[in-house]
């Protein structure tokens, strides 16, 4: 690979990846307001609706861990067009779905396609930027990570409004195709590749502990926490990790490299991001329900307003990037928490009449304040890996942010119901209520949720606070030298 010839090829190979993550994170949050007109229209369960998010979440969580072993198997374009291809297959599944099942099996083709895609676009982004411009690339690609994900509820908003939901997949094809057939032409060869054996138990074991997670999580929040169905998959989960960690640790070739938590900066900033996607989850969760279920905004409005924090996060995404290559992460994170931590702990005073404009407001600076976060800290842990550990480092990064988002949600929504739960039963006994009279209900039970949204609020806050507490200690990094690895292993079992 000629470095002469480097930033001629760099462009349309950003292009392509940002387009095809950019269609891939969409599609993850695209489904999120259309939930309740899918349920109707194929008169299924609101549990079993659920497993089109939660199933989606689950693959890319499993598949993840497995992309630096494919990353090394096989080039950067075949995989990049494996990639996609199997998002647009998923894609047409979904669009021409007449049950639940096949709609189902076509969100999770797409999410093994998405699971593929966004660690490879970290290794070519680590790979084709030197250490000095990475800030600046990893904006670039914050863009589509921050962008897409916001903009998904306006959009599907608009058209369960106005058409079918089937118009959301139709929506999506096009733009994947276009990303395939770009991606084709522009994706060059950048990561090195080595014959490597997949490490199959492993792969059960990571499966079977990250899916039972996720699972027992995601139950939680319908079934309750005291569900054979849910401790029996978490208890599975909780001793299949401990087995995966122990193999990874024994074996010469592990899937997830759990020896980058070696280098502190990495392990630092890993945890800082694990903390603050959990705590970002909470606004984008409990923000639509207290909007749709308490204030009656129809999914339009309620879209509209999670907008302006969406545009205003991807425009501050490639801004942040530039500040950090030159001062660093540690004052943009310290910063951005501060913020984060106002905002949050704002959101846990709503009441039955908080304005729209104040609403509005609120969620816009937080999403100014969390632009400020999320790809600077990861890049600044990073940096610290040598290259050959760039792939691992990327793919544990990504795994635990997709399982922290998903148990963060999960947990902040339980806490929240559990809330509203208590607080119904104190104000039935307090104000002498019949639970069967429904006019006198209505009120309790919104004043209660109220209650549940604002304590999960609490509980972010002081998330955030332990995030940006440990943002002090953030500093700057040099890689470490090519050798690294090779000195690392022997000492491995130390």
């Amino acid at each position: 690979m000629s470095n002469t010839a480097a930033p001629l090829k760099r462009a349309p190979i950003v292009a392509s990846l940002i387009l095809a993550a950019f269609v891939a994170l969409l599609a993850q949050t695209l489904l999120n307001v259309a939930l309740p007109t899918i349920e109707r229209d194929l008169n299924i369960s609101h549990n079993t609706v659920q497993w089109l998010i939660t199933g989606y979440m689950l693959v890319n969580g499993i598949l993840i861990p497995i992309s630096a072993y494919l990353i090394e198997r096989f080039t950067t374009r075949r995989l990049f067009i494996i990639a996609v291809s199997l998002f647009t297959i998923g894609t047409i599944l979904g669009a021409i779905a007449h049950n639940f099942e096949l709609l189902l099996i076509g969100r999770i083709v797409q999410a093994a396609g998405a699971g593929i895609l966004m660690p490879l676009m970290s290794i070519v982004f680590l790979t084709i930027f030197p250490v000095e411009e990475r800030g600046k690339a990893m904006g670039m690609m914050g863009l589509a990570m921050i962008f897409a994900p916001a903009v998904g509820p306006t959009l599907s908003g608009w058209i369960v409004e106005h058409h079918s939901w089937r118009v959301l997949f139709y929506i999506l094809l096009p733009l994947a195709l276009f990303s395939l057939i770009y991606g084709a032409y522009a994706m060059k060869n950048v990561t090195r590749n080595a014959k490597t054996n997949l490490d199959y138990l492993a792969v059960v074991l990571s499966t079977l502990g990250f899916g039972g997670l996720l699972y027992g999580f995601s139950d939680a929040g319908t079934d309750g926490w005291d569900n054979s169905r849910v401790y029996g998959s978490l208890i599975v989960g909780v001793v299949s990790l401990i087995l995966f960690v122990w193999r990874q640790l024994a074996v010469a070739k592990p899937i997830l490299e759990m020896r980058v938590f070696k280098y502190d900066m990495y392990s630092l900033t890993t945890v800082i991001n694990v903390i603050i996607t959990m705590a970002m989850f909470s606004g984008m969760v409990l923000l639509p329900i207290y909007l749709q279920n308490i204030r009656g905004f129809t999914p339009v409005e309620s879209g509209l307003l999670l907008l302006p924090g969406a545009i205003l996060m991807g425009i501050m995404s490639p801004i942040t990037g530039i500040i950090f290559d030159k001062v660093g992460a540690r004052w943009l994170s310290v910063v951005g928490l501060l913020i984060t931590v106002f905002t949050t702990f704002e959101f846990s005073k709503l009441t039955d009449d908080t304005s729209y404009s104040f609403l509005l407001l609120m969620y816009s600076l937080r999403m100014f304040g969390m632009s400020m976060l999320m790809m600077p800290i990861q890049t600044a842990g990073m940096n610290q890996l040598p290259r050959t550990l760039n792939a691992h480092g990327s793919a544990m990064s990504q795994t635990l942010r997709n399982v922290a988002g998903a148990l963060g949600t999960a947990f902040l929504v339980t806490i929240m119901t559990n809330r509203a739960a208590d607080e119904t039963k104190r104000m039935i006994i307090a104000n002498g209520v019949n639970p069967e009279d429904k006019t006198a209900m209505a009120p309790i039970i919104q004043e209660a949720t109220i209650y549940g949204i604002n304590h999960s609020f609490i509980v972010a806050t002081w998330m955030s606070i332990a995030a940006l507490v440990l943002a002090f200690f953030i500093r700057k990094v040099k890689p470490h030298e090519e050798a690294a690895p090779q000195v690392q292993q022997a000492k491995s079992h130390g």
